[in-house]
């Protein structure tokens, strides 16, 4: 492991966190070569530069704290620096591994013993949604928005949708398998306000949350509410191999912004459901009608079942309804 890969886990990795290093390189057999005691002396001499305590170290397994004291860096007498005040380290996409230990003097830099444990964390207070400026009132909202969203959308997922004469399922109809989802992607996460209206009800579904690189970075406050998520130019492929797909069974479009966005976005993701063996997975897309009216004509041409709905509220926008039919081999 290199210097700036060690650097880089620095930057990841919050006050008081933990990192786990498994190499054959510091066990006994291999010390008794001279090369491999030069590059373990390298690495545990990065380590203790980063201000890193070895807290255990067994057969080819050691684990390092990272400190939680901002003192340490200024009593250190050899490299990695300090990152310049104008480097910011929440803006990494696409941006070269700088080898200088970054967040020191951000507001996020909060010991992970001091932080709100989880699932509290979840739910942000007015205090911890400052240090990303973002409104309460404004994130209220985007609570509660998700959480009727869920509420109102969930019943929907039914193959009832598709039927000539499709009704939004009643009190009386079978609700979906509380297991039908276990992996989302939501495309446009937002505050991450999807992810936490499915966990406060109860849904067993694991999410990937997706932050558009064209609009503002609130990858940190997801990950400060104990999500995950990563950034990503939506008219890009992720760079994933077969070998690490993770076959989504719902795909979430909340304000695309543009029909070349509903193109690209749907085409690029269709194979994952067409490749993902007997599941059939589901799309939904909310945007105005234009926007809604473009995403269903792709829906049509992949061969997908589509139906459009109007909302129950006083607006433009249209909600869209889509699951890959099974096929038959």
């Amino acid at each position: 492991m290199g210097q700036k890969r060690l650097v880089e886990v620095d930057r990841l990795l919050r006050p008081g966190g933990y990192f786990v290093w498994t190499s054959s390189l510091h066990t006994h057999r291999a010390l008794r070569d001279k090369e491999n005691q030069k590059k373990w002396a390298t690495i545990r001499d990065l380590a203790n530069n980063l201000c890193w305590e070895i807290l255990s170290q067994q057969e080819e397994t050691i684990v390092w704290k990272k400190t939680n004291k901002r003192d340490c860096y200024s009593s250190r007498k050899s490299e990695p620096v300090l990152c310049a005040r104008s480097h910011d380290p929440e803006l990494p996409y696409y941006k070269p591994l700088n080898p200088c230990i970054a967040g020191t003097r951000s507001k996020r830099w909060i010991p992970i013993e001091h932080r709100t444990t989880w699932p509290s964390q979840a739910r942000l207070n007015s205090t911890e949604l400052d240090i990303h400026g973002v409104n309460s009132e404004v994130f209220g909202e985007d609570t509660s928005t998700w959480d009727s969203m869920v509420r109102n959308y969930w019943s929907l997922l039914s193959p009832l949708i598709f039927s000539d004469h499709p009704k939004r399922p009643g009190d009386e109809e079978p609700h979906p398998p509380f297991n039908m989802l276990r992996n989302v992607l939501d495309m446009n996460a937002h505050f991450g306000g999807f992810n936490a209206a499915l966990l406060k009800s109860g849904k067993s579904v694991w999410v990937m949350n997706v932050v558009p690189t064209n609009g503002p970075n609130y990858l940190p406050l997801i990950f400060d509410r104990g999500f995950i998520g990563v950034q990503h130019d939506c008219v890009k492929h992720f760079q994933l191999t077969q070998e690490r797909m993770i076959w989504y069974m719902l795909m979430a479009f909340y304000h695309l912004k543009s029909a070349k966005n509903v193109d690209v976005l749907l085409l690029t993701y269709s194979w994952k459901l067409i490749a993902s063996y007997d599941q059939r997975g589901w799309i939904i897309v909310r945007d105005t009608a234009p926007l809604i009216e473009a995403a269903r004509s792709v829906a049509a041409q992949l061969r997908w079942d589509a139906r459009i709905l109007d909302l129950d509220i006083a607006s433009d926008e249209k909600l869209l309804v889509c699951q890959k039919p099974f096929l038959k081999k």
